[in-house]
């Protein structure tokens, strides 16, 4: 059963008022849709559409930018030619004051050239104008600009290109830049930072995130993307085990508001910490972790990684979703902590494969995450370690919710053999051939 939401009793027949006057409803206060009035409130500016309004297009001259050029190419060329005509002035004039006379003919000659001359700017297109201001030879394209080219068998987006969602035509690119932007967020072990806290009280803290993720029924990105902002804050931000339940509700929050459509409301959290904490609190360490982040939360987590890996090699949802346990359990992990998102989804995605009998790291998974099997051995070994040891009683959330069968009881399947991880981690001579154009992994 989800946790119900925090809501505060209304006096029989009466309104509550806010702290600047204004009087809203219960349900207002809950975030109810409530339908507006055609008409617009009193003072407010009148409605108009983005450009012009379109009742009044026939009042509005819009001015071309081709046409400004024709025109500035006509002023130009008009300019040129009086230019020559005073010029041809002046030379009569000197020839005016030397022989005393002029010629008929040479009078003739320049008004036929400023003639030809007019004719010539009125006759010129905007095409040819256009094509003569075109630079002589066009700038090479920057490498970071280019389209990367991908071999056909690695096409993984042309099959969604009628889904504008699915965004196929820089799909890839987008992965890529979250790639690129993980050297920003590389954490370290900052539990020596933290003499008030231990890897222990983390692990519980995590724990009772993915009860709170389910219970509200928020998305995984959200608890993902919570522990990544708790474990940032913590790294540079020392704080009393007392608080540390504050931190990871509020990074929830912060998560929720980032992820969802309809996030939980602070009562909600509130709720959650059984009182434990004030709303003037709650929001005070809001404002101390955006602080401390510079804002910077849209951190990339490992979960967006696995379900765009889970793509190349069409895995079900079983696979899927095992591949999400592995991972989901490796956020307790203060050693996993530390690898990078891209990274740990690659070796989740490899432990679920091997698993399911399913094959080894392909080539078209090696070409869009750029690691290698080698790669991710020790990432793989430490997870293999972490689902041998015997659970703990204290952290049972991530078991008990993929024991359930909407998870296909993922968390009840036998652990793959050593020996069978070890021929999958071992590298294949044909597993990198040259045509594939393999990125260099990111260090």
């Amino acid at each position: 059963m989800p946790f119900p939401r925090g809501k505060k009793p209304s006096a029989a027949g009466g309104t509550k008022t806010s702290k600047v006057g204004v009087t809203t409803s219960e349900n207002q206060e809950e975030g109810s849709q409530v339908k507006r009035s055609s008409s617009p409130p009193h003072g407010a500016p009148k409605k108009r559409t983005a450009f012009i309004d379109i009742t009044n297009a026939h009042k509005v001259q819009i001015s071309l930018p081709i046409k400004k050029k024709a025109a500035g190419k006509k002023a130009a060329k008009k300019a040129a030619a009086v230019s020559t005509k005073n010029q041809a002035n002046l030379t009569k004039s000197s020839s005016l004051s030397s022989e005393g006379t002029t010629s008929e003919r040479e009078k003739t000659d320049t008004e036929e050239d400023e003639k030809s001359e007019d004719s010539k700017a009125e006759a010129s297109s905007p095409v040819e104008e256009l094509a003569d201001a075109a630079p002589p030879a066009v700038r090479d394209v920057p490498a970071y600009l280019r389209k990367q080219h991908i071999p056909k068998e690695f096409d993984i987006d042309s099959e969604n290109s009628e889904d504008s969602y699915m965004c196929p035509e820089y799909a890839k690119d987008i992965f890529d830049y979250l790639k690129r932007r993980e050297d920003k967020f590389v954490l370290c072990d900052y539990m020596p930072k933290q003499p008030s806290l231990n890897p222990e009280m983390r692990a519980i803290l995590i724990d009772w995130l993915v009860e709170v993720q389910e219970n509200f029924e928020l998305y995984h990105e959200t608890l993902y993307l919570a522990v990544k902002l708790t474990d940032h804050f913590l790294e540079r931000f020392p704080i009393h085990r007392e608080m540390l339940q504050l931190v990871g509700s509020t990074a929830m929050l912060l998560a929720s508001k980032f992820e969802e459509r309809s996030p939980p409301c602070v009562d909600d959290f509130l709720y959650i910490c059984d009182d434990a904490y004030k709303r003037e609190e709650l929001i005070a360490m809001e404002a101390n972790i955006l602080q401390t982040l510079s804002f910077d939360i849209n951190v990339p987590i490992p979960y967006r990684f696995l379900r765009r890996y889970a793509k190349c090699v069409s895995a079900g949802m079983d696979t899927l979703t095992l591949a999400r346990y592995f991972c989901e359990m490796s956020l307790m992990e203060m050693d996993l902590v530390l690898e990078r998102g891209s990274l740990l989804a690659s070796a989740c995605l490899l432990m679920a494969l091997v698993t399911k009998d399913l094959g080894g790291w392909t080539p078209c998974l090696q070409f869009h995450s750029g690691y290698t099997p080698s790669d991710l051995a020790p990432v793989v070994w430490k997870l293999h370690a972490m689902l041998l040891a015997p659970p703990d009683d204290k952290l049972r959330a991530v078991r008990n919710k993929y024991s359930h069968k909407v998870f296909f009881e993922v968390a009840s399947l036998p652990l793959v053999d050593v020996d069978v991880l070890e021929k999958a981690l071992a590298p294949r001579c044909d597993a990198s051939p040259s045509h594939l154009h393999l990125e260099p992994r990111i260090e």
